[in-house]
């Protein structure tokens, strides 16, 4: 998706140049093709200058419908009814579900605020250690993310300290 956004303006582009650019075996590449096809998030065009393109801007694809459709939902925790569910009824693992919802909000929040035109271009610095500043234009890339703090806060799940 991220090549089909960077050369949205190019019209149709074969399944081998997709699979060559992002180095994926074409057979994979196709299965792939076809879900987000069927999900209506690219078309396909036949013929000799036929190929795959984007059925929108990439400015109005989000993230989160890409990964729905091909890995289905959003945060490997369940759903956020299902965890609500879980920290009223389970209390003996009251403090974890608060963390997967917690965990479950932010990525949601992200992918559905971030755009394949977003991230089309985008360059992140390699280092892992990164400086204040690097970690505000990081953050800033992204519209829905906040900036990481050095602890976090869970509502509800406070420790005593000696």
């Amino acid at each position: 998706m991220m090549m089909l956004a960077r050369h949205h303006q190019e019209g149709p582009i074969k399944i081998r140049e997709i699979a060559v650019e992002e180095v994926l075996p074409e057979k994979f590449l196709e299965i792939i093709l076809i879900e987000l096809k069927n999900a209506r998030l690219v078309e396909s065009t036949r013929g000799a200058r036929g190929g795959y393109r984007l059925r929108r801007l990439p400015s109005d694809i989000h993230l989160s419908e890409v990964i729905r459709v091909i890995d289905g939902p959003l945060a490997p925790f369940g759903d956020a009814e299902h965890l609500r569910e879980l920290i009223s009824r389970d209390a003996s693992h009251r403090a974890l579900y608060k963390v997967f919802l917690a965990v479950r909000n932010s990525a949601s929040r992200i992918l559905e605020s971030t755009t394949l035109a977003d991230i089309a271009n985008l360059e992140l610095p390699d280092s892992k250690k990164q400086s204040k500043k690097q970690k505000s234009d990081a953050v800033s890339a992204f519209p829905g993310a906040a900036p990481v703090p050095d602890r976090i806060e869970i509502p509800g799940l406070a420790r005593a300290r000696s």
